[in-house]
């Protein structure tokens, strides 16, 4: 099990460099990885055990974030109701298709990987189509919007050396286009 000692921080390097492809079969430390993945976001984001462990709740943990620069990313996220709405353990995820319409948090991303403040909207895709395998090798295609989509955009990111401030307009870090969509 991951604790947050275990999440690299931002300056470290391995957050800025691009995940290695996963070839399959997955080795059986490739799935111990996954499952680890998975457990931190289940237990962070149950109040009890996260104060238990002293986790910060997250939506989203990326292999480079524990110092694997590998291409595996795990979502856990809810709907507004508290349900799982997605938890998945993505594989080589890559979004195929966009859409032109940005949205963007009201109050901002954050980062188990980043302990700074980046006051800002992080501006994204409204809709992406994603592209990846889970960790049989099966592929697999999902459309998301809104939040979801957020989330998948962030980690994703992290596959690819990206951190959120990066998407933050340092001269207008609050303004967003006139068709864009804000989330609060």
């Amino acid at each position: 099990m991951f604790l947050m000692k275990d999440i690299v921080r931002d300056p470290n390097p391995v957050l800025r460099a691009t995940a290695k492809q996963l070839t399959f079969p997955l080795s059986d430390q490739q799935k111990q990885l996954a499952h680890d993945l998975m457990e931190y976001l289940v237990i962070s984001q149950d109040e009890e055990e996260n104060k238990k462990y002293k986790l910060r709740p997250g939506v989203g943990l990326a292999a480079p974030q524990v110092g694997e620069s590998v291409a595996m990313t795990a979502v856990l996220i809810p709907d507004d109701d508290g349900e799982i709405f997605m938890k998945e353990v993505l594989v080589n995820p890559r979004i195929i298709s966009h859409s032109v319409q940005n949205v963007a948090l009201t109050e901002g991303e954050g980062c188990l990987s980043v302990d700074d403040e980046h006051p800002g909207y992080v501006i994204r895709h409204d809709r992406a189509t994603i592209q990846y395998q889970t960790l049989d090798g099966e592929k697999k295609k999902i459309r998301l919007k809104n939040y979801p989509a957020i989330v998948c955009q962030h980690e994703i990111d992290h596959l690819n050396g990206i951190l959120f401030y990066d998407h933050i307009d340092t001269k207008h870090p609050f303004e967003m286009d006139e068709n864009g969509v804000l989330i609060g």
